[in-house]
């Protein structure tokens, strides 16, 4: 008998240093032509946090979920797991800069996906952006990504420019889509 995976709740909370197993497994796990500009990661793996990419950078979504076989009972095995992840750094080191953060990073587990678990991260990025002083928030989306476009468009992220034919990925060229959105209540 197979089980599904049913999300009960999701909750956002900050990184931890000893999310680092979880958080790199779910990196590779989602990696996908439709958002990579990387190659696919091969071992041995880099570790998911260096001096780069710090736990505080990372908010965290984390799922109750519970299996349930097809029949729909319960199979024992549930439990809060991670979900999924959304980088927030300032886009330059520069002060004229300091009012803006950037979104470096989303990914939502496959078990995840189509429960608002990226909606839900998108909207802790731009409260946790408020909280540090934040006034705009920005990133960068591959052209070809529709779903990611979608939901940063429904989230109220405006193209803002488009780097025609940036990447050269897979025998043919993709652009690179700036999106920002204003942090004003």
């Amino acid at each position: 008998m197979s089980a599904t995976t049913t999300l009960h709740s999701v909750s956002v909370r900050p990184a931890l240093s000893a999310d680092e197993e979880a958080l790199g497994e779910l990196d590779r796990s989602t990696w996908s032509t439709l958002h990579a500009v990387m190659p696919r990661p091969q071992p041995p793996y880099d570790p998911f946090f260096d001096e780069r990419h710090r736990p505080e950078d990372f908010l965290v979504a984390e799922a109750v979920t519970e299996a349930v076989t097809e029949s729909g009972a319960p199979d024992g095995s549930g439990g809060t797991r991670i979900a999924g992840y959304i980088r927030l750094v300032p886009p330059t080191p520069l002060a004229c800069n300091a009012h803006v953060r950037q979104i470096q990073g989303l990914a939502v587990a496959a078990w995840a996906r189509g429960a608002g678990v990226g909606r839900t991260l998108l909207r802790a990025a731009c409260a946790e952006a408020r909280r540090q002083g934040a006034n705009r928030i920005t990133l960068r989306v591959l052209g070809h990504n529709t779903p990611a476009r979608a939901l940063y468009a429904s989230e109220g992220f405006a193209v803002e420019g488009v780097l025609s034919g940036e990447f050269f990925l897979h025998g043919r060229y993709v652009d690179d889509v700036l999106m920002g959105r204003s942090l004003a209540p």
